[in-house]
């Protein structure tokens, strides 16, 4: 199979779908891989790192869709990358369509593949491909919401680890909730998780034990915990769907001025009603006294580290596919199956579906049409 690799366009963006080892692993299967001038260049692996390991380098992007079956990136697809998919090619990449509207639509109309990674799963029910992306965004959502805190920032003028230490509250007990959870104890604030999956807060408990508060979630635990806090991070995940508004606009004026909340949860909606999203170049805005950071690709500010992460977990997957094609990957693994949100006009992802109210399609189903 003829795999290609474009060069990521979102701002600040320098992640890239597959580093020269994947592409390695790729031609030693037997496919020809293709990437876009320059698309490693900003973490350090050039062009020439990609043509040592057997990979043709393209002038453009548009030269890179044109050619390739597979296309793997890193962010979903901006609008013109949409308009230079093609009927039948196979696209994979994070999504986050439950929120986009518009891309759905575009996707839907180009015929395209389009396999998320944000919904592979596992068989312990666990998102694989979403995994090495939360745990950056938990540990970087404590980075950046310490640095909003600081005065000069907007923020109230608090140190996480002074006397007395900041208060840190965290909706959502999963995985980049976690990641947060450890770096605000690591820098000695007073750290809250608050999460409705009972068994979860008492893995937690047994994790952390007394260093760590939980709660479980209720409006009225929220409420409280919210109000209190010097920085909140939103780390919230249903997936494949569009994140709940948990903390209201109201909520948000409640808080004491000068507090941060960091929404983790932005590519999905996000889970503040004041979120909105921003980009690495204008990180922050003030909305009801209280400075948020909504940036949506999070990641990419460590973007070396981020790429490796994330090539260990889909490099797997894209030999799946590119050795036995889309339809022989999806139907001999179902957890790559659940990956599936888009086929050639139709939405394949029961909460995309329901989200944006439109018609869900079975994979299974497209999978045993001719």
């Amino acid at each position: 199979m003829l795999v290609g690799v474009p060069k990521e366009v979102k701002s600040h963006e320098y992640r890239v779908g597959l580093t020269p080892g994947s592409v390695r692993e790729l031609v030693h299967h037997g496919h020809e891989v293709i990437i876009e001038a320059g698309a490693g260049g900003g973490i350090g692996f050039d062009d020439a790192s990609y043509e040592a390991v057997g990979a043709g380098i393209l002038a453009s992007a548009a030269e890179v869709f044109a050619a390739a079956e597979l296309i793997v990136k890193v962010k979903e697809p901006q609008p013109h990358e949409v308009a230079a998919l093609r009927q039948g090619q196979i696209l994979f990449t994070y999504l986050h369509l439950a929120a986009d509207k518009l891309l759905t639509d575009g996707l839907i109309r180009s015929g395209a593949i389009a396999i998320a990674y944000e919904t592979v799963t596992d068989a312990r029910g666990g998102l694989p491909l979403l995994a090495p992306m939360s745990e950056v965004a938990g540990r970087m959502a404590v980075q950046v919401g310490a640095h909003c805190l600081e005065k000069e920032q907007g923020g109230i003028g608090v140190l996480l680890g002074g006397v007395p230490a900041a208060k840190v509250v965290i909706l959502g007990g999963g995985v980049s909730g976690t990641n947060a959870a450890r770096m605000a104890m690591g820098m000695e604030a007073y750290v809250t998780v608050i999460d409705r999956s009972l068994p979860r807060l008492y893995e937690l408990d047994l994790q952390f034990g007394a260093q760590l508060h939980t709660l479980f979630s209720t409006m009225e635990n929220i409420e409280r915990e919210v109000i209190a806090a010097d920085l909140v991070i939103g780390a919230v995940l249903i997936p494949g769907a569009a994140a709940p508004k948990l903390v209201s606009r109201g909520l948000v004026r409640a808080m004491k001025p000068g507090a941060v909340v960091v929404d983790i949860s932005i590519d999905q909606g996000g889970c503040f009603e004041t979120s909105r999203p921003t980009t690495h170049a204008a990180p922050t805005y003030l909305e009801e006294g209280v400075v948020h950071y909504c940036v949506t690709n999070m990641p990419g500010a460590v973007a070396r580290t981020s790429t490796v992460a994330l090539n260990n977990a889909t490099l797997p997957f894209v030999l799946a596919i590119a050795d036995r094609g889309w339809r022989g990957a999806l139907s001999e693994d179902p957890h790559l199956r659940n990956g599936l949100n888009i086929c050639r006009g139709r939405v394949t992802h029961p909460a995309v579906a329901r989200d944006l109210g439109l018609t869900f399609t079975p994979p299974g189903q497209i999978l045993e049409e001719k």
